[in-house]
């Protein structure tokens, strides 16, 4: 098996500057990098990845935690970080937290104590201990999906953080319903205490007062993020004495819940009653009706969160970022319109990024 000495020998240089160019301590000059990584190729040599994390106190590794991986969501997010970490020489350890405050906490600490040089978290909807962690032990760490209000005080740990809009383009569906003529627009709510839940809450709410609609608190009903729990609060909403006529569910799990709680009550979509629905996945258009969905960056989400952290792996004390990505609106015929499958950029914004979270801004009636 090929040495480092064999690699320095090959490329003519000393052991000392492949070590620099396998291991990016110190600039080279451009030839110098090309004639040992040519060398490294030529003769198959593989750097002892455990032998180079004792030398450089790195492991070049990322923890990924996130609830769901079955989810297409989080599965298309974790392409995108395990693309991006690969490009810049990470590999990933995953774990699941199921969104289990407790569980949380346990699988954060395996990753920690594994080495990684730093996390991708998308925390629960009670993440105190999980913050506390992070931040007595100094674990690099960005959160994704889902913000957490952390803040920034001197000594105080910093948590880059990355996010899709979710207030905007919620509002942007509960319009175009309100535009279709519907008066009576509920909402199946996600778990209660994410940032997505009550993101997407201020938005329906907003929508709702756009349209001169009056919020009625009947037709908000949380579904937990999860298919049993959509079709639950839907079958809660299709009970009240005045039922909604049109519906938006907050992620791809719950529209599962609500189509199927609306066929076994025998309800066809868009006829009897509308849907909009965040979150588009693969087979969103294979349904009849096709379903009108937010589509989420959901790879570019998982990229820009590897960046934030070797950002943060390469600048510990500089002041955390929130950024923000933009989704779009793909309208289909769930809503009752006609057929176009035209992608339309929610309020047309572009990437944002802030110091802190920033919520929805205005006020609520």
């Amino acid at each position: 098996m090929p040495t480092m000495a064999d690699v320095a020998r090959s490329a003519g240089v000393s052991v000392a500057t492949v070590s620099h160019v396998l291991n990016d301590t110190r600039p080279v000059l451009p030839e110098t990098r090309r004639a040992v990584l040519g060398a490294v190729e030529e003769l198959g040599y593989t750097p002892n990845t455990l032998a180079r994390s004792l030398v450089t106190s790195r492991t070049r590794s990322i923890g990924l935690a996130v609830s769901a991986i079955s989810n297409p969501y989080f599965t298309e997010i974790l392409q995108g970080v395990e693309a991006s970490a690969l490009e810049h020489g990470y590999g990933l350890l995953i774990a699941d937290p199921h969104d289990d405050p407790v569980h949380e906490r346990e699988v954060v600490r395996m990753l920690h104590e594994r080495r990684v040089d730093g996390m991708i978290v998308a925390p629960s909807a009670e993440p105190k201990d999980l913050v506390s962690y992070l931040g007595r032990h100094r674990v690099p760490t960005v959160f994704l999906d889902r913000v957490v209000e952390v803040p920034e005080e001197d000594g105080a740990p910093r948590f880059d953080q990355v996010c899709a809009e979710s207030a905007e383009p919620t509002a942007r569906l509960v319009g175009h319903l309100a535009g279709l003529g519907h008066r009576r627009v509920g909402l199946v709510a996600g778990r209660p205490g994410l940032s997505t839940t009550r993101e997407r809450i201020t938005g329906y709410r907003h929508g709702l007062a756009a349209a001169g609609l009056p919020y009625d608190e009947r037709l908000l009903v949380h579904g937990d993020s999860e298919s049993d729990g959509g079709a639950r609060a839907t079958a809660a909403l299709l009970s009240l004495a005045v039922p909604p006529t049109a519906l938006v569910t907050a992620n791809n799990a719950m529209t599962i819940g609500a189509l199927r709680a609306l066929r076994d009550r025998g309800l066809s979509v868009p006829g009897d009653i509308a849907l909009c629905c965040f979150d588009d996945f693969a087979w969103a258009d294979l349904f009849t009706p096709r379903l009108t969905a937010v589509a989420q960056p959901s790879r570019d989400l998982g990229a820009q969160a590897v960046r934030l952290l070797l950002d943060r792996l390469a600048a510990p004390d500089r002041s955390a970022r929130t950024v923000r990505l933009p989704c779009a609106i793909v309208h289909r015929t769930s809503c009752g319109c006609a057929e176009t499958g035209d992608r339309e950029p929610a309020g047309g914004r572009e990437q944002s990024e802030h110091v802190h979270a920033t919520a929805y801004e205005g006020t609520l009636p």
